[in-house]
């Protein structure tokens, strides 16, 4: 047995994706949510182009998905992900770290083959 939760709870179409949620992650999502009063929000994660490695992560808190988005969800918490991105995501897991460099969400991500010494940039 793992210790690994199971995948996040997709919506329809993202059966295959494979995304997690870290409780970390899942946590500081609650966080956000009780600081703003608005059970709504979700974490939408999204990958462009740029970077010091290719491709950088990026994190917003929104309300809505578009119809097209992808919507996981996992320990309470969902993510929402867009359908290019997540071609790049596959796999991964979201993860929350709070240490002395700095406080923010992580990818880990199996698709990258070299990250920046940041973690906020890759390379596929």
């Amino acid at each position: 047995m793992t210790d690994q939760p199971p995948p996040a709870a997709p919506s329809p179409g993202a059966e295959t994706a494979d995304i997690r949620i870290s409780a970390a992650a899942a946590a500081r999502i609650h966080a956000l949510m009780e600081a703003e009063n608005d059970s709504a929000l979700m974490l939408r994660v999204t990958v462009s182009g740029g970077g010091c490695s290719g491709f950088s992560y990026g994190f917003d808190l929104e309300r809505t998905a578009a119809e097209d988005d992808l919507l996981f969800e996992q320990h309470g918490v969902k993510v929402v992900i867009d359908e290019a991105s997540l071609d790049l995501l596959h796999g991964s897991e979201i993860d929350y770290t709070d240490d002395l460099m700095a406080a923010a969400f992580t990818v880990r991500n199996p698709n990258a083959t070299s990250t920046c010494g940041c973690g906020t940039s890759f390379s596929v």
